[in-house]
């Protein structure tokens, strides 16, 4: 989890993970999807996730 203003906030990268039982809701869709493997010209955001519901 990562806070909105990364540069300056204390996120989990300060603190650690969350544990499992504190996470309080569930995702309702996709936003942002990348593949690690791939470099940006050559198609690293996965379009074809874009959007879609994340409960699924």
């Amino acid at each position: 989890m990562m806070g909105d203003n990364r540069h300056n906030s204390a996120d989990s990268r300060m603190w650690g993970f969350v544990p499992e039982d504190h996470i309080v809701g569930r995702p309702m869709f996709v936003w942002l999807s990348l593949d690690r493997d791939i470099d940006w010209f050559k198609g690293k955001i996965r379009w074809n996730r874009f959007g879609l519901d994340a409960s699924k």
